[in-house]
């Protein structure tokens, strides 16, 4: 792939994650910006999601968080990201994420994380976009994720297409040359990221 300049992270917000995830997620945003990649995230300071905005703040990355109202009053905002956009509703700010991103790449989560997985999965699925989606099956995490995806398709309910439409890799040190390895996106841009 040729071209990327944003890449979306969707990651947990929880402290409470193992050190080696958090570790990770700091080390994705100082690679990101070792190599002008700015980072799109879910705007928060808290677990992976604060970790792969400090790596990347730390080294002069650009970091724009996206963050609904309603989280905006109840959760811990990073407060030092190069820009803090704070939209209506989480439907919003999955859009936005998606808006502004080249390619999309998954770390360790809770709920919230797998339904934004599943929703830009879904997005490829129907073709609104061909762009990467990345995940990060660091220490097996996403193990039964992927199994459940093996499932859906074994039972007719999703095509063998599906499965291929993610890049599965171990560590966050794979994730840009695994994206580099991927051709270009050919759908038109869609109108949402216009």
């Amino acid at each position: 792939m040729a071209r990327l300049s944003t890449l979306c992270v969707y990651c947990g917000s929880s402290n409470r994650a193992r050190p080696a995830f958090l570790d990770a997620a700091e080390r994705l945003g100082a690679i990101l910006a070792d190599n002008s990649v700015g980072l799109i995230y879910g705007g928060g300071r808290l677990g992976l999601m604060g970790r792969v905005a400090d790596g990347a703040l730390g080294r002069q990355g650009h970091v724009t968080g996206i963050i609904p109202e309603h989280l905006h009053r109840v959760e811990v905002r990073h407060e030092g990201v190069t820009e803090l956009l704070v939209v209506k509703t989480m439907h919003e700010r999955k859009a936005e994420m998606f808006r502004r991103s080249d390619a999309f790449c998954v770390l360790p989560g809770g709920i919230g994380t797998l339904d934004e997985v599943i929703e830009i999965l879904t997005w490829r699925q129907l073709g609104l976009h061909d762009d990467p989606i990345v995940i990060v099956n660091q220490e097996g995490y996403f193990d039964p994720f992927r199994a459940m995806l093996e499932h859906v398709v074994a039972e007719n309910f999703a095509g063998q297409d599906t499965i291929g439409f993610l890049t599965w890799v171990d560590t966050v040190d794979d994730v840009l040359p695994a994206i580099a390895a991927l051709p270009e996106p050919q759908l038109p841009q869609h109108p949402e990221k216009v």
